[in-house]
């Protein structure tokens, strides 16, 4: 099943169970199961990077949160917060079919607007780009790997 496939993040042991013929998942964060989509595939893993490779605290991820944009409900996928609830960090999945392009990229920088954290990341779980904003200076640049939670707070 190509929802499956392989990415180009460490593998994780998934709790995977097929219901009424729909692969599900169970979510650490949202503490359910969830149907496995191409993108949520990419976020179920991306969310493991962040705990197992990259320190980031479990309790401080949220998923898919609601925002108001342009007077537009919207989601983003994930949220990474401080200890003292600030946003520090948003990732925009895509399905691993999506090529990542100038349009993706201005998508999470709408979001952005709203946010205002100085880490952004977009991955399609084959490729991920990550980017360090100045909010001050209004300047971006692109950075190679993101960083521990510990160096992002």
């Amino acid at each position: 099943m190509d929802q499956l496939q392989p990415l180009n993040l460490p593998p994780y042991p998934f709790k995977i169970s097929d219901q009424n013929g729909q692969l599900t998942l169970f979510d650490e964060i949202r503490k359910k199961n969830i149907i496995i989509t191409p993108e949520e595939w990419v976020r179920q893993h991306f969310v493991q990077y962040l705990i197992k490779e990259k320190n980031y605290p479990k309790a401080l991820i949220k998923l898919e949160g609601g925002m108001k944009l342009n007077g537009l409900q919207k989601r983003t996928d994930i949220v990474v917060f401080n200890a003292e609830g600030k946003r520090i960090l948003i990732v925009e999945c895509k399905a691993p079919s999506i090529t990542i392009d100038q349009k993706t990229f201005d998508q999470i920088a709408r979001y952005n607007m709203v946010h205002q954290v100085s880490l952004l990341a977009v991955s399609n779980g084959l490729q991920h780009y990550y980017c360090h904003i100045d909010l001050d200076k209004r300047q971006y640049q692109f950075i190679a790997d993101l960083p521990d939670y510990i160096r992002a707070v």
